[in-house]
């Protein structure tokens, strides 16, 4: 059975034949950004951990791009045989580590000695979250696999514990939060029954241009022209480094930035490039 058959499979879901030459993303459920304005009824909340999203088919990890990722042996072969949803995370601050060690076709041993999979949903398991959640836990940890962990979960209950809650996990080196509703099932889609909450808002756009630079950064790049989902355009002029002026992101290639609310033309303020987006 080929790749998109299993990931099908693992949601119940059939294909047709003449349709199998694709190599579809795993259909993973993605988050939209917490306001204060929502209510937290329901909700279960844990650390965002700032690794790279993986998804366990049964046999391989993939990431969120259906990208397939290459682990030793030793990490994949206690995992059980039905899906996970997870991170690959390599502690607070390490960003560069996790996605150099998964993106990595050769696996550097002791690179992953230093990697944990961080699991936060079961996506062919029935039920709603609550009940998978119950489901994780009984499947998870593992005695022999303490590589893989499952994620830390407790339940929302106001803004201002939120906003604590956030607070002392940013000050200890985490990038955030995130909120699951107790009665959604797993659906691979955006939507409110995931949410992320952040000291700043982010989203993803497309590089469409590079801009040359001026001054200092004559000779190499000064902005990506970067498109979003819904089509507006806007320059990323700022958080790149040294390095990415020099080997900038691709045309075409997707990237994470950071902003602070929207101008009066529903554009990004205040944008920050923050990384190019992985998987």
């Amino acid at each position: 059975m080929n790749r998109r058959s299993l990931l099908l499979a693992a949601f119940g879901l059939a294909i047709a034949p003449a349709a199998l030459a694709r190599e579809p993303a795993p259909p993973l459920m993605l988050a939209e950004t917490y306001r204060r304005d929502m209510s937290l009824a329901d909700y279960w909340v844990s650390e965002k951990y700032d690794g790279v999203r993986a998804f366990w088919d049964g046999r391989q990890l993939w990431t969120r791009g259906g990208e397939r990722i290459v682990a030793p042996a030793w990490f994949t072969t206690p995992l059980p045989k039905q899906p996970l949803d997870g991170e690959l995370w390599a502690g607070r601050g390490r960003f560069a580590h996790a996605v150099s060690t998964a993106r990595n076709q050769t696996p550097n041993d002791i690179a992953w000695h230093e990697m944990r999979y961080m699991v936060f949903d079961l996506p062919a398991q029935p039920g709603d979250f609550t009940t998978r959640l119950a489901a994780l836990r009984r499947l998870l940890p593992i005695t022999d696999a303490p590589w893989v962990v499952p994620v830390p979960q407790e339940r929302a209950t106001t803004h201002e514990a939120l906003q604590a809650l956030l607070d002392k996990t940013v000050k200890m080196g985490g990038e955030g939060l995130m909120l699951h509703r107790g009665a959604s099932l797993y659906k691979g889609e955006r939507g409110n029954d995931l949410l992320k909450v952040k000291p700043y808002e982010d989203a993803e756009a497309r590089v469409i241009e590079h801009l040359p630079g001026k001054g200092r950064h004559s000779n190499r790049l000064g902005a990506l022209v970067v498109e979003t989902p819904d089509g507006k355009r806007f320059r990323l002029g700022t958080g790149l480094t040294d390095a990415e002026r020099e080997n900038p992101p691709a045309i075409g290639t997707w990237v994470t930035y950071r902003y602070n609310g929207l101008t009066a033309k529903g554009l990004p303020r205040f944008a920050r490039f923050m990384r190019v987006r992985e998987g």
